[in-house]
């Protein structure tokens, strides 16, 4: 009795029967970081801490795993080929005799003994038909989607070199590697960027093709974005990668399916979808909203955090159904309900209601838990004071802006909250291209009837908006008091500090250049011609006195203004740049590079005329 108690406790342990449970990666049993890595398998799913694991790890699972557990079979301890532990042969032998069906399935070969495609969850593989019936859903049609009615096959093999547009700068073509491949679709590497920036694509995408496309095509090799060496060392790298590569054959790369000509989704239709933040899964989605050629994916069961908007002919969603033909896992519905009543936890959506009333009732019964009780009242809006007698710095005129804006949710209310900049500024190119060079969440806005991309920090709570606050001032160089969630006062010791002039919109610039006595900060930036600038020495430059410059001689390098103030930039420091320092510790590609160099020549044969 003694010894069961023991046994039960994790205190008495038998040869070869593994440790106690704990939360720890696979491979390397560290118990202290994040399992951020998932790896599915036959009986299951492996958690990793990093990458390295999980390649480690793949690499041993392919040359053979446990039949019971799926761990790896490593060294000579393992009673024989197919088991990783006594532990494990024993319970499996025990399972073949309590049950004859389970025997004649151990009988033949490990894979035929596979119960169904690889999925993430235990309990059995997913169910599309049953899901949908349960639901009460239907599936998005086929000719929604930008996919080839059979799914692609896959011949590539890890290691082979390809061409590929860098995803982070999409007008390059680089040098790529396959790191590894999961149905139909790739994971790849950038040669010259590090782990941290791999992207996966389909084999019938149009961004790859085999090495010396870019050369028929009349184009060049460019390093990745953010390349680890000088950028002088690119063409003898390009050569060392190449040199007796593994290339990639001409005859494995696939013709990209031709894509609807119009968005057909519609609100409530369920699909498979790329998850953005962990982009080796796809998982069961529903279409949450629908504008214009836009659509809104919201992930079943799993919090709003991870939902996204993309195109409609987006090549990271798919047909119900397309991972169990193409042989690529699916995760289903994320299993927070841990009685075990209720396999399908479906997440409402706030961001447009189903269909039909009928699909609405019937989600309502299948919702049924504290945390998504539809009688509960709908939380009180957020508001965003304006304050408008502060500074709204060179690009908006606060003038313009209503006392205040709300909304039930912080997303949509930094939606508003952008509209409102955006129609207060005489610059609204200049203010979208400066928020879509930020890092953090993307965002889909919808300006003067065309669709735009920005990013802001992540919006999950109300008083995540302050983070945007902050954005916008350093983005904008607006004041920081300008926005608010609470009521604003009459004056803003901001302002009065800096002695910030009224909006630049209705001051002439010979006037506020009368006035200015002291070089401008990043937050009190006049809007002043190049003319003005020429005044000052450009020594005596700010940072916003930099990125004015650029922006008014050419406007399509506004786009960078954020890199300069990020490496903190002022007339001085850009007096001193080259294209290699651009190029190898700003990220720039080589053709702003080279424009950024010829004004700064300009400004050093106007120095020496002074």
């Amino acid at each position: 009795m003694s010894s069961i108690n023991n046994s039960s406790l994790g205190k008495s342990r038998g040869p070869g029967r593994p440790p106690k449970k704990i939360i720890s990666c696979t491979w390397c049993n560290e118990t202290k970081l994040p399992l951020k890595y998932v790896f599915p398998t036959t009986n299951g799913k492996k958690e990793f801490c990093s990458e390295t694991c999980l390649a480690e790890f793949r690499k041993a699972y392919v040359k053979g795993a446990c039949i019971q557990c799926d761990n790896v079979i490593r060294g000579n301890g393992a009673p024989s080929k197919e088991y990783c532990s006594a532990y494990c042969m024993n319970k499996h032998q025990k399972k073949e005799l309590s049950n004859a069906r389970i025997s004649t399935i151990a009988t033949t070969s490990p894979l035929d003994a596979s119960p169904g495609p690889f999925q993430y969850e235990t309990y059995q593989p997913f169910n599309w038909d049953e899901y949908l019936n349960e639901t009460n859903s239907v599936a998005a049609p086929l000719n929604c989607f930008k996919q080839a009615p059979n799914p692609p096959y896959n011949e590539f093999e890890v290691d082979m070199k390809l061409e590929a547009l860098d995803p982070r700068n999409v007008t390059s073509t680089c040098i790529a590697t396959v790191i590894s491949k999961l149905g139909p679709r790739l994971r790849l590497r950038l040669d010259g960027s590090d782990n941290k920036n791999d992207f996966w694509r389909l084999v019938d995408s149009s961004e790859i093709h085999p090495i010396g496309h870019c050369e028929k095509s009349e184009g060049m090799l460019q390093p990745p974005l953010g390349f680890r060496m000088n950028a002088s060392s690119w063409p003898m790298f390009l050569l060392k990668i190449l040199k007796d590569a593994k290339m990639a054959p001409e005859s494995i790369f696939q013709k990209e399916p031709i894509g609807p000509r119009q968005n057909l989704f519609q609100v409530g239709q369920k699909l498979e979808a790329v998850d953005k933040k962990n982009p080796q899964l796809i998982c069961c989605a529903t279409v949450g909203a629908v504008k214009n050629d836009q659509i809104h994916v919201t992930f079943d069961g799993w919090r709003g955090a991870f939902d996204y908007w993309c195109r409609y002919d987006s090549r990271d969603i798919f047909p119900v159904g397309w991972c169990a033909r193409s042989g690529h896992p699916m995760q289903p519905p994320g299993q927070k309900n841990g009685s075990g009543t209720n396999r399908f936890r479906i997440k409402p959506s706030y961001v447009a209601p189903p269909p039909t009333s009928s699909v609405s009732s019937t989600a309502s019964e299948v919702i049924q838990s504290p945390e998504a009780d539809t009688s509960a009242p709908p939380p009180p809006p957020i508001v965003i004071q304006f304050r408008k007698n502060c500074s709204g710095g060179p690009l908006i005129d606060t003038t313009l802006f209503p006392m205040s804006v709300e909304d039930s949710t912080p997303s949509d209310l930094a939606k508003k909250l952008i509209n409102q900049v955006l129609n207060a500024s005489h610059k609204s190119e200049t203010i979208l291209a400066r928020l879509g060079a930020l890092r953090g969440e993307e965002m889909v806005i919808t300006h003067e009837g065309s669709t735009y991309t920005i990013k802001l920090p992540q919006l999950v709570k109300a008083s995540d908006l302050e983070g945007v606050f902050h954005t916008l001032e350093q983005a904008l160089g607006c004041c920081r008091n300008l926005f608010g969630l609470e009521q604003t006062v009459k004056d803003c010791s901001a302002c009065d500090l800096k002695a910030v002039p009224t909006p630049p919109k209705r001051k002439p610039p010979e006037q506020e250049a009368a006035t200015s006595t002291t070089p401008a900060e990043p937050s009190n930036s006049s809007e002043s011609p190049v003319l003005s600038l020429n005044k000052i020495p450009t020594g005596e430059w700010g940072i916003e006195e930099v990125i004015q410059f650029i922006e008014s001689t050419d406007p399509c390098l506004g786009v960078h203004a954020e890199l300069f103030r990020k490496h903190e930039i002022d007339g001085k420091a850009f007096l001193l740049l080259n294209s290699d320092m651009m190029m190898k510790y700003m990220g720039l590609k080589l053709g702003p590079a080279l424009k950024i160099c010829n004004l700064v020549s300009r400004l050093k044969g106007r120095r020496h005329l002074l």
